[in-house]
Order: structure tokens, then C-alpha cells, then sequence
């Protein structure tokens, strides 16, 4: 079977490094990996973080597509809750005039930060997450112009009126999110890289629940996880072990301005439960020589019945993730 990936960025910044260099090198990175063959290109939308320059997909995503011509650009994803659904239609219609057949619409309802920016979002009001699933409705009523008459908003276009429509994922890491992308017959993305646990079962209960719908025939889902190939697997140990230190400093609220160097991570004195963590936030990554990747690659694509993977790299040295994408391509494809 031919195995087909893409690529999620969150625009990580490396210690040492501006925000503005690592936006740069997301915007590097899809040019590289567009050339190598990938699929898609997502980006991310993080708030209030030293270590994630990408706080705003939508605007990324404009000057991406214009740096590039043929890979599929998306978002992985807006957090749908924190917004008008009728601005995130035009938002994305926008990009799908600029950059026809090429755009996804990936939409999530995690906060994607700390309560405080969600309250910056919100203006200080609740964050109603139980309209997620009307919110999607009306999303993709927008993103088509078929609002139905019995909407309280019946008639009103969302501009500009562009020939085609982006594509609709939802994304998640739990049953629930699954369960929603079947019943609204959308694909589905399974986010291992930040839950690495139940992401077989519950995308196994999508692809039974699943149910037609206009948008789609049949369930399409992907499996998104963290991936760093070297040459070697003790160079890939190596080049991993700051992505290991950086999991480690987020879950416990650390001081972080941004991925820690290998070097800082392997001088660093774990405890005994920082060694356990590592082995489990190993469950959310793959790492390995190219042949180990491609392994674990298809494994994986046999166990989620998906024939495309999204890929998450984040290393201290931006060469590191040019590295590791174009081995995997070479291994993969010739």
C-alpha cells in the first residue's frame, strides 16, 4: 500500500531563537516539504506561549500559500469555540479564493492555552463549548451557502462568494470528538501526538458510527504524532531528547523559552517520575532510523486504516527537522 503523509507545524520556538525565525522556518519547511512530495501542510493555533509562534493559522496559511503552488495548506486547527463561526467561514472562504482546491479547514474545541488567554478571547465571557457541535453545523451551512430556512439566520451569505469550499476536518483526542466526526460524517484526525493512549479504539468507533453525509460518502480519518528520523537510531535519541525535556517542562508548569538543546537535555538530572514520564510521552512519538520510521509508519497506518499520516517534528536545530522529513520522504517514496 502506498502511504501518503503530511505535515503539522506549530511553529516551534527553539531557545535562542525570535518568533520570527520560527515563523520563517514554517514557512521553509513547507516549501521543503512540498517539494519532497508531502501531502498537506497544517499549522496550529497556540495562545500565550513562549515555545509556539503560531497563534493565528489563518493568517499564516495566506502567506504559505502564496510561498508555495501544490501542497494542500490547512489548519490543525482553529478552536472553533473561541469564535463566530460565520467569521472563521469567511476567514477560510478567503484563502480558498486565494489558493483554489488547496485549502483544509481543520477545527478543534480544545482552548488551545492557559484560562487566561481564554478569557482575553472570550472578553471575559463563558467559553460555551456545548455549542461546538451547532457551531460545526453552521460552519459548513456557511462555508456552502445552505443555511436551512428554519436558522434565524436564513439568507445570509458568508463572502466571498468562491466557486469552491474548503474541506472539513475535525480534530481531536478523545471518543467524544470521534463520535462527533462520525455523526457529522466529516474525516477525522486523531491527535496521538498529545493523547498516546485509546487513538486505535477511538478511531475505530468513528469509522463504525460513521454516517453519510453531503460532504462525505465514507469515514476518511488520519492519525497525527510526533516524528524525528536521523540517520542513525542513536542520533535520533539524541536529536529526540529535547522534545523529551520540553514535554517534560510544559507538564510541569517549568519556566520554558522555548526547545531545550540535546546537550541541556542530557545533562539534565531526571527524577525517577521524569524518567517514567518520558516513557509515557513516548506513546505520543516515533523516532528511529529511516527504516525504523518506515516500520512504525506502517504499523501504524495498519492499525488506524488510514493510508495518510501527519507528522510532528519539533528539534532544537531547524536542520535536524529538514533532516528528518526529507530521510522519511527518501525512504518512503525512493
Amino acid at each position: 500500500m502506498s502511504l501518503k503523509l503530511s505535515v503539522l507545524d506549530q511553529s516551534p520556538v527553539a531557545e535562542g531563537m525570535t518568533a520570527e525565525e520560527a515563523l520563517a522556518n514554517t514557512v521553509r519547511l513547507a516549501q521543503f516539504v512540498e517539494e519532497l512530495g508531502y501531502e498537506r501542510f497544517w499549522v496550529s493555533e497556540h495562545h500565550d506561549t513562549n515555545h509556539l509562534a503560531g497563534s493565528s493559522p489563518e493568517v499564516l496559511l495566506g502567506h504559505i500559500g502564496a510561498k508555495t503552488s501544490r501542497i494542500r495548506i490547512g489548519s490543525g486547527g482553529v478552536m472553533l469555540p473561541h469564535y463566530s463561526a460565520y467569521k472563521v467561514a469567511e476567514n477560510f472562504k478567503v484563502l480558498e479564493g486565494l489558493h483554489p482546491g488547496r485549502v483544509d479547514l481543520g477545527v478543534g474545541r480544545a482552548p488551545g492555552g492557559m484560562p487566561i488567554a481564554t478569557l482575553a478571547l472570550q472578553e471575559g465571557k463563558r467559553r460555551d463549548i456545548d455549542r461546538y457541535p451547532e457551531q460545526i453545523d453552521d460552519l459548513l451551512a456557511y462555508l456552502h451557502n445552505d443555511l436551512p430556512k428554519e436558522h434565524p439566520l436564513h439568507g445570509l451569505k458568508a463572502t466571498p462568494n468562491v466557486q469552491t469550499a474548503p474541506d472539513v476536518w475535525l480534530l481531536g483526542s478523545s471518543s467524544s470528538s470521534a463520535i462527533l466526526a462520525a455523526q457529522k460524517g466529516l474525516p477525522y484526525v486523531f491527535a496521538q501526538f498529545i493523547n498516546g493512549e485509546g487513538g486505535e479504539h477511538y478511531t475505530k468507533l468513528y469509522r463504525q458510527q460513521f454516517v453519510p453525509s453531503k460532504y462525505l460518502d465514507k469515514p476518511r480519518n488520519m492519525v497525527a504524532i510526533f516524528a524525528i528520523c536521523s540517520e542513525t537510531e542513536e542520533k535520533a535519541e539524541w536529536v529526540a531528547s529535547s522534545l523529551d525535556l520540553s514535554l517534560l517542562m510544559i507538564e510541569q508548569g517549568m519556566v520554558s523559552n522555548g526547545t531545550p538543546s540535546p546537550e541541556k537535555a542530557m545533562s539534565y538530572s531526571y527524577s525517577p517520575y521524569e524518567k517514567m514520564r518520558i516513557l509515557e510521552n513516548r506513546k505520543r512519538m516515533i523516532i528511529g532510523s529511516p527504516k525504523q520510521i518506515k516500520e512504525q509508519l506502517f504499523r501504524l497506518s495498519e492499525a488506524y486504516e488510514t493510508d495518510e499520516i501527519m507528522l510532528v517534528t519539533i528539534t532544537y536545530d531547524f536542520q535536524d527537522k529538514l533532516t528528518s522529513f526529507r530521510l522519511i520522504a527518501e525512504e518512503l517514496w525512493g
